[in-house]
């Protein structure tokens, strides 16, 4: 479910997340939101932090049946069934389900796509000051974040950071709610870009 590679540089690729969200502040005390992670797969970074964080409640979502069946058995088996629910769903639909919108305080993607879907399919989840917090590619950097693309969704890029493992991440808050409009259909993030 993971991909090519040794498992151990997947998990040290996760507690890089964990790094990164500490920059913003205290994660995982009891009662301070939920978390989600877009586009779960394997489960890294999100069973990593869930088990990192004992305190803390999470929704992992992906449109794919078979990374939702293996994401609720290792939930079950990491004993974090109790505070991990998966939601198998497209993002571009469960982001307009008035249960989830506004609802999480961070959302966590990998590999999720590009920065323009990344950031739109993001954003309707994510509460008025919350955070996004994205692996980037090496290399890569804030220039794939354009600041009036980013304002479209009522984001900004707050800080991009390399972890002590070598690791890039972006961090994007989300300074008001997202937009009534966001996101679009199905398929428009990808095939028509904000940015």
């Amino acid at each position: 479910m993971l991909g090519p590679g040794p498992v151990a540089a997947h998990l040290e690729h996760a507690l890089g997340f964990a790094e990164a969200i500490g920059a913003i502040g205290a994660i995982g005390r009891r009662g301070d939101g939920l978390y989600l992670d877009l586009g779960s797969g394997g489960g890294v970074p999100g069973l990593v932090l869930a088990t990192r964080w004992p305190a803390s409640r999470w929704l992992f979502v992906d449109a794919h049946g078979r990374s939702a069946d293996f994401l609720r058995g290792a939930s079950l088996e990491l004993d974090v069934g109790d505070r991990v629910s998966v939601i198998q769903a497209r993002a571009e639909e469960l982001g307009r389900d008035p249960e989830y919108r506004g609802a999480a305080r961070l959302v966590t993607a990998r590999s999720f796509g590009a920065p323009a879907v990344t950031a739109e399919c993001a954003a309707p989840f994510l509460v008025e000051g919350g955070h996004l917090v994205v692996s980037e590619p090496p290399a890569q950097g804030e220039e794939r974040w354009p600041e009036d693309g980013l304002a479209l969704l009522k984001q900004r890029l707050e800080r991009s950071l390399r972890s002590t493992s070598g690791h890039n991440f972006v961090i994007i808050e989300q300074v008001q709610g997202a937009p009534e409009r966001f996101p679009r259909r199905t398929g428009q993030p990808k095939h028509r870009p904000l940015f």
